[in-house]
């Protein structure tokens, strides 16, 4: 019987609120077993930006990514949002490890080409090391990870959490038990946002056919079901998109095959 891993994603909105994040870190250091934190943090990097007189450049809602946002991005995601989340840890009890991909090259991309929007030094996911990430696991660390990947040509690339979070659940999933749940600040994958009674506790490949025709599922919501969906397709047990103060997976929109 495989050991039970729990990956959590958090968004930048999470991430970003001290009193959601108290909460987060919280119950995430209740989890048993073994356990990674992915984290986002766009609008602490836009902030950091503007203080540096640096344009951010959004395009559906995702960042362009020149050379000066490049090192914005990684001060604030490698740096400031990663080691505060660590030193939140250490103080509940979690012996967490701040991680960006370069580290012991646990995710590797490349280069995402121009097309008719050039999205500059943006990766897309070729590998996650499941082997290197076991072993910090295997000793009771706690990795926490930013959005951040390399080429293996020494370059820095910014890289979607919701796909890096995809991704090592895939890498690890051959080796463990492994849950992933994507929270931010709903109850899951709603039909209305306005109304909290609307969550679809369940979402199958042929009901998303469905909720996509009829646009009740639209935006950045649906890079994230493709990302479930192409993890649950890969060996990951489960997936859940939550709220941050339900990561026991016992609430939610669950994704199954």
């Amino acid at each position: 019987m495989k050991r039970k891993i729990t990956i959590i994603k958090v968004g930048g909105k999470i991430v970003e609120d001290s009193e959601n994040l108290g909460n987060l870190l919280d119950r995430f250091a209740r989890i048993e077993g073994g356990k990674v934190l992915i984290h986002g943090g766009g609008r602490s990097a836009t902030r950091m930006a503007e203080r540096l007189g640096i344009e951010s450049r959004m395009v559906d809602g995702r960042r362009i990514t020149d050379s000066d946002t490049l090192q914005v991005v990684t001060m604030v995601y490698g740096g400031l949002v990663n080691k505060n989340i660590v030193a939140q840890l250490q103080a509940r009890g979690v012996n967490a490890l701040g991680l960006t991909g370069a580290d012991c090259n646990i995710i590797r991309a490349q280069k995402r080409p121009a097309t008719t929007i050039d999205y500059g030094f943006v990766g897309d996911v070729e590998h996650a090391d499941g082997d290197m990430l076991s072993r910090f696991i295997e000793q009771g660390i706690a990795p926490v990870v930013a959005p951040l990947t390399h080429d293996g040509k020494g370059n820095l690339l910014n890289t979607n959490a919701d796909t890096m979070a995809a991704e090592t659940a895939k890498a690890l999933a051959s080796l463990y038990d492994v849950t992933l749940i994507y929270c931010f600040e709903h109850p899951g994958v709603m039909r209305n946002p306005d109304d909290a009674n609307s969550l679809i506790p369940a979402i199958t490949r042929e009901s998303y056919r469905t909720l996509l025709a009829g646009g009740i599922i639209s935006g950045g919501m649906i890079p994230k079901i493709d990302n479930a969906f192409n993890a649950i397709e890969n060996g990951v047990k489960e997936v859940v998109i939550t709220r941050a103060d339900a990561i026991d997976g016992t609430q939610g929109t669950h994704i199954t095959a």
